[in-house]
């Protein structure tokens, strides 16, 4: 009976990411933390673009706006800005050619920064 689940029990949250948020919390303070954050807040709105769980339009272009304002807190290298930036764009539209592009500028610009498991967990969000 212990290892039956009851049937009114939900189901144990699965957490995005954590490769990311990982990488995040282990860097200094400053510019390769930022790198990480930036990788994650972008994971999580292409995620919320990517099918079948897709977010409507509105709530994506919503998203993209709030994620525009908190990238222009960070300080972050100009390279690396503009390429999350593309992503935050990208994520807000229905072009999985757009999103592509982008995510592979970013790996491009801060894959470096990136460890292997975060490093991947990127790759993965790039349609195919």
């Amino acid at each position: 009976m212990l290892g039956s689940r009851l049937p009114y029990a939900l189901e144990a949250p699965v957490f995005r990411f954590p490769a990311l948020a990982t990488l995040a919390g282990r860097r200094p303070l400053g510019g390769d933390r930022e790198v990480a954050l930036a990788a994650f807040v972008c994971a999580h709105l292409v995620a919320g673009a990517a099918s079948p769980v897709a977010l409507g339009a509105e709530v994506r272009a919503r998203r993209a706006a709030g994620a525009r304002a908190w990238l222009a807190a960070c300080t972050l290298p100009a390279p690396a800005r503009a390429a999350f930036a593309r992503v935050i764009d990208a994520a807000a539209q229905d072009d999985p050619a757009t999103l592509r592009s982008a995510l592979r500028g970013v790996l491009d610009v801060v894959g470096r920064t990136l460890d292997g498991p975060a490093r991947s967990e990127v790759e993965a969000l790039i349609p195919r």
